[in-house]
């Protein structure tokens, strides 16, 4: 695959836009064919996106979709960029919360945000990720936010990795569940409820004596969905304390 018809397209507002070349004046944007796709996938998810589903969604004939897009492949990493340009994080200049920490927490609180309404984006690769302006926003406002708390570079840039990997991780995993949920038409709290038999006539206390001291203590009193809210929020922090530390150390 030529990788440069999608960074083309990503970064279109640095060049020429692909615009029809050809016949009648074109009555669609290249904006609206990844809105629309955006918006058939977060109805049944990305796999079911087609251009065909998106050119009856716009009153326009399949072929014509091709001369704003070339295929799938490109028209997904415009959607994955698309999406995550939706956290409108503050740019080089823009006022921003006080303190490091806070404004990691932005970012972590918006990405999470943006993985929750659109869950197909669990399948978007940490590894080869799509190099668009909403990612490389993301990266410059993280590194931004610890490139100047005393950290030596290559400690500023391995902080700022830490940070993205930990929170996408976690979004993947809301995604996840969120997408779940809607396949199935069933909430994860009722998922578990069906399976209280497990705990009642398979679950054996002397096998596992800490997490029976724990759940005797209340430790798993909380509902699916705020434990994992609770689960992210405690990593998050304990991350941030331990890059603290090792500025003031």
């Amino acid at each position: 695959m030529d990788f440069e018809r999608s960074l083309d397209l990503l970064w279109r507002d640095r060049g020429e836009a692909r615009q029809p070349t050809r016949g009648r004046k074109p009555k669609l944007t290249l904006d609206q064919v990844i809105a629309t796709a955006v918006t058939l996938a977060d109805r049944a998810g990305e796999a079911t996106v087609s251009m065909s589903q998106i050119a009856k969604e716009l009153g326009a004939g399949t072929m014509t979709l091709y001369t704003y897009v070339p295929g799938k492949t490109e028209l997904l990493d415009l959607m994955v960029d698309s999406v995550l340009a939706e956290r409108n994080l503050p740019g080089p200049g823009d006022p921003r919360p006080d303190g490091w920490r806070e404004q990691v927490r932005l970012y972590a609180e918006r990405t999470l945000a943006v993985f929750r309404a659109h869950p197909w984006l669990r399948s978007t690769s940490m590894v080869r990720p799509v190099l668009g302006p909403g990612l490389m926003a993301g990266q410059e406002y993280v590194i931004a936010a610890v490139s100047d708390i005393g950290l030596e570079p290559r400690k500023a840039a391995a902080a700022a990795n830490s940070i993205e990997i930990y929170v996408q991780a976690n979004a993947t995993l809301f995604a996840e569940t969120a997408q779940v949920e809607q396949e199935t038409g069933q909430s994860t709290d009722a998922w578990w409820g069906q399976r209280s038999v497990f705990w009642e006539k398979y679950f054996d206390v002397t096998r596992h004596p800490a997490m029976t001291r724990i759940w005797e203590s209340g430790g798993y009193d909380a509902d699916t969905c705020e434990a994992a809210d609770e689960t992210f929020a405690f990593g998050l922090e304990r991350m941030l304390d331990g890059i603290e530390a090792l500025v003031t150390r």
